[in-house]
């Protein structure tokens, strides 16, 4: 069986299928043509161009008409992929209609073409994190409904400290989201812009009819026109870039929280299971969190990406040389592993298997240690704190050395049962009590979510 070459093997791992291709070769190839064609409308619109030679030209930019491999060679000597493709353009229509070649890419340079093509893309891109970003966030706002009273140990420094909920958990996870839509809405403007400058930035190629030109064009791709030509200028695309990576740092907090849950010594959240899922090629009792793996590896390569596009931004006057083809397959390569680490997120979020005995089992490890902080918080009040304080670390060190519960010690010491009940002793010793605004939190970060999705 004949295979086209290509780094095929981890995509369906690493990447969404949806997300590849967009940028893909085709992806590329055709948001470039689209470019080209609406240029095409543009230009007779305003008149610049006959009519006769928009359909000749619209026709031939269908990239299922080019040959990508002919087209990537000739890069390697053009320097950049509109070069080579619109000459092939060209070559295209003067098949049919030799006069519409004379007014194809008039006025337009490689960069118009590539930048405008990207940003095309970029839409594309942007519509689908939306779509998946919203997803995630439906179900972790479900799910930490759903677990906003069951109680796990909170860990500290991978210690375990006070009680908190899985609910507010999955909340802080969800906060993080939602504050990604929040900023990807934010920049959606700034990002979805048209480029068009000509050779220099100045359209002096088109005279008088420029800005009409541009405003039609913008309007033809149904992007904005910005308030100048921006090829060496690149913080739009930066400041996307840098919202993925804040994107995919996130959900590796909840990949690594996740994978952390499932340990064996804590077992308390699953990812979900299927056949065949996070086996081992030995080992056959084996539950590995492939899932959460995504997630880590997407919050460990995406960081350097964007800092790649952050060194491309002092790019060079008005055509940078080297900077500008640093982006080339970084920022796509960004958005791919951002795809599939958010498709990861769902389907973990989507079916996350919870054991809420085991949570509670965990949090009498310690025997009543992790709420030490609620005794000696009500002591303090009564004998002053530095007195609570260290009477409940006698205590604590006392429970630890005759391997006993916090309560059966607290329970023979004098000091502290002069001053509260059996029955208040055993009310502060009990996790359900000691969760403070816990379920709060769930309730405001679903109230953000919900108002945003509105």
């Amino acid at each position: 069986m004949t295979q086209r070459p290509g780094n095929q093997l981890f995509d369906a791992y690493f990447t969404a299928r949806d997300m590849r291709e967009v940028f893909c070769d085709q992806g590329r190839v055709q948001a470039m043509l689209d470019f080209e064609a609406a240029l095409a409308r543009a230009e007779a619109r305003v008149g610049l161009i006959p009519a006769s030679a928009v359909v000749p030209i619209a026709s031939a930019c269908s990239a299922e008409l080019y040959d990508f491999a002919a087209l990537g060679e000739a890069i390697a000597t053009a320097g950049n992929s509109a070069i080579p493709l619109v000459k092939a353009l060209g070559k295209q229509i003067a098949a049919t209609d030799a006069e519409a070649e004379r007014y194809v890419h008039l006025g337009a340079t490689s960069q118009d073409v590539m930048d405008s093509g990207l940003v095309l893309q970029l839409r594309q891109a942007l519509g689908l994190i939306e779509g998946e970003l919203a997803q995630l966030a439906d179900s972790l706002a479900a799910q930490a409904q759903r677990h906003a009273a069951t109680p796990l140990a909170g860990r500290t420094w991978l210690q375990h400290a006070t009680p908190v909920t899985l609910g507010m958990k999955i909340a802080g996870w969800l906060g993080a989201v939602t504050r990604s839509r929040q900023r990807l809405r934010e920049l959606k403007p700034r990002l979805l812009v048209l480029q068009f400058g000509g050779a220099s930035g100045t359209l002096a190629a088109l005279g008088e009819q420029a800005l009409p030109i541009a405003q039609a064009l913008a309007e033809e791709l149904q992007l904005t026109l910005p308030e100048q030509p921006w090829h060496t200028q690149r913080d739009r695309i930066v400041e996307f870039g840098a919202a993925l990576g804040l994107i995919a740092g996130s959900l590796g907090k909840l990949g690594r929280d996740i994978s952390l849950l499932m340990q064996t010594e804590a077992a308390e959240v699953f990812e979900p299971s299927a056949p065949g899922k996070g086996g081992s090629s030995t080992m056959p009792h084996k539950r590995n969190p492939v899932g959460a793996a995504v997630l880590i590896g997407a919050a460990t390569r995406v960081p350097g990406l964007v800092s790649t596009l952050f060194s491309a931004m002092p790019q060079e006057h008005e055509r940078s040389l080297g900077l500008w083809h640093a982006e080339w397959e970084t920022l796509p390569e960004i958005c791919c592993l951002v795809s599939g680490s958010l498709q990861q997120a769902r389907l973990l979020a989507d079916g996350l298997e919870v054991d809420a005995a085991r949570m509670a089992r965990n949090l009498e490890l310690t025997q009543g240690l992790v709420l030490a902080e609620a005794v000696s918080i009500v002591l303090a009040q009564r004998v002053g704190r530095d007195t609570a304080h260290h009477l409940l670390e006698q205590c604590c060190k006392r429970a630890v050395a005759e391997q006993r519960h916090l309560r059966a010690v607290l329970g023979d010491e004098p000091k502290v049962t002069a001053e509260l009940s059996a029955a208040e002793l055993d009310h502060l010793l009990n996790p359900a009590h000691y969760l403070g605004q816990a379920q709060v939190w769930v309730e405001r970060a679903v109230a953000e979510h919900n108002a945003l999705t509105v």
